[in-house]
């Protein structure tokens, strides 16, 4: 079969006025980008944030991922049609300079890039809260800091090289939800109940004997909305791997369709096998509550196994928020946004300062994280969710 002369495997260079440009290789596949989308919105916002979540809705917290998750389809839809037509690596952000002007262009990218650096702090910060659980005694900016620079070094290399460590990441923590719901799901049919539960039983119950399915009201379920709206933002990271894609014109249109129902189904079956397992008043957010829960259970071994997941989740959504950013910031040099020099790219086909960028603002996290350990992640949800919804009302 005849190459399509846009499936390159290595950078592409021609002159532009006397200069050297290069652009970017098209190593991602279908099985990359699939995966690499639901590592960006299957993250820290199911695995620790959904408990902030639930404290503030109780069971309807089910509801407002529902609505959440409508709102995502509707908008990827959006997105995937102009990815299709338009496969550039700037996505959005050159979509609205064509269609709405470049002022629309200017403000959209940026307000990604900054959409992207404060979910990553917020990534890199439940990571050091899930190390803690295995190692209390070590300050958690030590693990983040580790981390920046691990993950940096990883966006260096080839875009294949990212795709292959985004898919074998983001797999990890798919088999995980599943098993889990599968689990949890027993755990509820046949009533077992092991360690110390509190003296309630596991039962779909739970989801409607502690203050009904509203304990907190309507004002409950609108709080759990800037949550919910957190947990899903990244998942517009499918129409910036269009730059990047062998085969636009197949790859995308099947990750945006399945995609976004299957990060419904997740949220919402584990949430609902979650507070099954036990009332949702007694699910913490002192960690991870999948770690929480079946600690509480007595189950050997499964919080040191759901940790390993949740910290491979937090991995995922800390790359896909790295080469995220970049990409936008790559394709707002090439408009005239940003500096020239985010447009440099390495022999690999990778916008090298873009991910130097992203590793000097994720130091931030290091530094908030020394100073204010225990505020850092709802304070970055809170200013990362009016970045995501601006961003999803633009596409």
């Amino acid at each position: 079969m005849q190459q399509s002369p846009t499936a390159v495997r290595t950078p592409a260079v021609r002159a532009v006025d006397g200069m050297v440009e290069t652009v970017l290789n098209r190593g991602l596949n279908v099985r990359h980008i699939r995966f690499m989308a639901l590592g960006s919105a299957i993250g820290t916002g199911l695995f620790y944030g959904s408990a902030s979540a639930i404290q503030k809705a109780g069971p309807a917290v089910l509801l407002a991922y529902i609505i959440g998750g409508a709102a995502v389809f509707m908008v990827m839809r959006a997105l995937g049609e102009m990815a299709v037509r338009h496969p550039v690596s700037g996505s959005f952000g050159q979509y609205a300079s064509r269609y709405l002007g470049p002022f629309a262009g200017f403000v959209t990218g940026w307000t990604y890039v900054f959409e992207m650096a404060i979910v990553a702090i917020a990534d890199v910060t439940a990571f050091g809260i899930y190390m803690g659980f295995w190692f209390p005694q070590v300050d958690r900016w030590i693990w983040i800091l580790a981390i920046i620079l691990f993950l940096g070094a990883m966006n260096l290399l080839s875009v294949k090289v990212f795709g292959e460590l985004e898919f074998w990441f983001s797999l990890i923590k798919v088999v995980a939800i599943i098993a889990m719901i599968a689990g949890g799901a027993a755990i509820v049919a046949f009533g077992f109940q092991a360690g110390d539960g509190g003296g309630v039983a596991p039962g779909l119950g739970n989801l409607v004997n502690h203050g009904g399915l509203f304990p907190n009201g309507f004002e409950g379920l609108l709080a759990a909305f800037a949550v919910v709206m957190f947990a899903f933002g990244g998942i517009e990271t499918i129409g910036v791997t269009a730059g990047e894609a062998a085969n636009p014109k197949k790859v995308i249109p099947q990750a945006v369709n399945t995609v976004p129902v299957r990060v419904l189904l997740f949220y919402v079956l584990t949430l609902g096998v979650l507070m099954s397992l036990f009332p949702w008043n007694e699910i913490g957010s002192n960690g991870s509550p999948f770690v929480q829960i079946f600690d509480g259970l007595g189950i050997p071994a499964a919080p040191h196994i759901l940790n390993a997941v949740v910290i491979t989740a937090a991995l995922s959504a800390i790359n896909s928020d790295i080469f995220g950013a970049g990409r936008i910031l790559f394709g707002l040099s090439r408009q005239g946004h940003a500096p020239k020099s985010f447009g440099r790219v390495s022999r690999h086909g990778v916008p090298w300062m873009t991910v130097v960028m992203m590793g000097g603002i994720l130091l931030v996290g290091v530094v908030l994280n020394a100073l204010i350990p225990k505020d850092v992640f709802v304070l970055i949800a809170s200013i990362a969710t009016f970045a995501t919804v601006w961003v999803w009302v633009m596409i």
